[in-house]
């Protein structure tokens, strides 16, 4: 009901604004038509009219960006809401049981390892609106340091297999090319961005997951990484608003998903800090995805031959 109430407001506001920008066309032909033999008044009422016309416009677009906007940010704090809240109430659940009921010792442990997900679950949460508030800030990591990007895809693989409880073959990796796959940038983010597009692979893959890690050095100036899964898909009209921040692909099938619409955006800013970019393909719902990251390589110092 909400949706429809700003879709509503937004089709309102686009209306009036033309509305309005015609009359004030309307109007100002008509006098521009009327007074065209008296020339200074002719030209300063073509200016005034256009000024009008322009500030409709501009306020027509920014009424209705300002929707959209704040339509984004209440789907974030729902979908924040939702992360937050489910796992504390889990939480409480188990604590609540373990204090009014005598549990044997297994199902005691038990519950100790699922309280334990949901913490990492509330944590990884805090710390994707933690990264996007930095993400935002556009700055150039400060710590540069020479990265081997084929061993920290390995690393974050790893912990992916962990956290989601994937088997060996659920997760595979090539190389092309051999190694040198070294970059310069910030562990930590290059880390980050790494993991989420793990994270959303697995999370768009609900009918199970089969995810392709491929690295490849194609030339001396690039490191490429694919991310390839056969989930969901993306529609085509969608693949480039996917990096947007809050933003959600709007799918029936999706509508199960847990997200905050982060993830994307997080990884689109990192790679930018660090001069690279990150581009999504898919063929279609239900075609899986494949995302691509790319930095640029650190040349290997050149040997010198001594004659």
């Amino acid at each position: 009901m909400r949706i429809i109430n700003r879709q509503k407001a937004i089709y309102f506001f686009l209306t009036l604004g033309v509305c309005l920008a015609a009359v004030a066309f309307a109007v100002g032909s008509g006098w521009i038509i009327l007074n065209w033999r008296q020339g200074i008044k002719v030209f300063l009422g073509i200016i005034f009219f256009g000024a009008i016309v322009a500030g409709i416009v501009l306020n027509t677009i920014f009424l209705v960006r300002e929707i959209r906007r704040n339509e984004k940010h209440d789907s974030f704090i729902n979908a924040v809401t939702h992360e937050l809240k489910t796992p504390i109430a889990s939480i409480r659940l188990y604590l609540q049981t373990l204090q009014r009921l005598e549990v044997g010792e297994a199902q005691r442990r038990q519950f100790y390892e699922l309280m334990l997900l949901d913490t990492e679950r509330l944590l990884h949460t805090v710390e994707q609106v933690l990264k996007a508030g930095e993400a935002a800030q556009k700055k150039r990591p400060t710590q540069l340091l020479p990265v081997e990007f084929n061993s920290l895809v390995r690393e974050c693989m790893e912990l992916a297999r962990v956290r989601h409880h994937l088997q060996a073959d659920d997760l595979e990796y090539h190389e092309q090319n051999g190694g040198g796959a070294r970059v310069t940038g910030d562990p930590e983010e290059l880390r980050t961005a790494v993991s989420n597009l793990l994270d959303n692979a697995v999370k768009y893959s609900p009918d199970g997951v089969h995810i392709s890690v491929e690295l490849d050095t194609p030339d001396e100036k690039r490191v490429v990484l694919r991310v390839r899964d056969r989930g969901v898909g993306i529609p085509e009209q969608e693949l480039k608003r996917v990096f947007k921040r809050f933003y959600r692909v709007t799918q029936r099938s999706l509508s199960q998903v847990k997200g905050t619409g982060l993830g994307l955006f997080i990884v689109r800013s990192i790679a930018r800090k660090h001069g690279g970019r990150v581009f999504a393909e898919s063929g279609g719902a239900g075609k899986g995805t494949t995302v691509t990251l790319e930095l640029p390589r650190k040349e290997l110092p050149r040997k010198v031959t001594v004659a």
